[in-house]
């Protein structure tokens, strides 16, 4: 009985033996009847008994002669997969950062409403300030041109004297006025949607946090 025990024993530190050493053999070249596989950057499969130089950093399976796997090779990341992993850390740092915020700010849904409407409220007295200032530039620019149309080269007529420096400079100056201010205007336009979207979503993760909180 003791010698079949012992003899089981054996076979299995053989076999235990033999998968450590296959498994060892990984990082050594093509001896032992060992094939590597590996995937391009086309995601073709590829498999021979060395890894070409290009591929050296590449994730990889060893494979005994009988085509079983018998070591697995971690693949080193390259410059893009570095980045993209800080990147992705980072974004999930700034969302625990923003969650903490949420929890350690507002009582209820009822404050994050609130300071939403009084933020859009004042975008769009910001708006409307805009809007009227824009429409008396434009009342400004119409009489600036009608000004203008009666010197040259505006004028048809032969003996229109030419525009004065100050009128042409007045010109120019609130053309350029009323080109800055419209785009002011459209950039506040998207400040206050990008601002209530960003209210709506803190409101939705704040009711999913408390939630969770309350399950716990």
């Amino acid at each position: 009985m003791n010698n079949i025990d012992i003899t089981g024993a054996l076979a299995c530190f053989a076999a235990a033996l033999a998968v450590s050493l296959a498994a060892g053999a990984a990082d050594t070249g093509s001896s032992g009847g060992k094939v590597y596989r590996w995937t391009d950057e086309k995601g073709v499969v590829h498999y021979g008994d060395s890894v070409p130089s290009e591929y050296s950093q590449t994730e990889r399976s060893v494979l005994n002669n009988q085509g079983v796997e018998v070591g697995h090779i971690e693949g080193g990341k390259n410059a893009q997969q570095i980045a993209d992993q800080a990147r992705a850390a980072g974004a999930a740092q700034q969302r625990a950062q923003h969650d903490q915020f949420l929890l350690a700010t507002y009582l209820s849904t009822k404050d994050i409403e609130q300071l939403r409407d009084e933020r859009i409220e004042l975008m769009e007295a910001q708006i409307k300030s805009a809007t009227i200032y824009i429409d008396s530039l434009a009342t400004r620019l119409t009489a600036l041109q009608e000004r203008a149309g009666r010197f040259k080269p505006y004028s048809s007529d032969a003996n229109a004297k030419r525009m004065p420096d100050e009128l042409a400079e007045e010109l120019v100056h609130t053309l350029n006025e009323s080109r800055t201010q419209h785009e002011a205007l459209e950039a506040k336009r998207n400040e206050e949607v990008e601002t209530r979207a960003q209210f709506d979503s803190d409101i939705q993760r704040y009711r999913e946090l408390t939630a969770r909180q309350s399950h716990n």
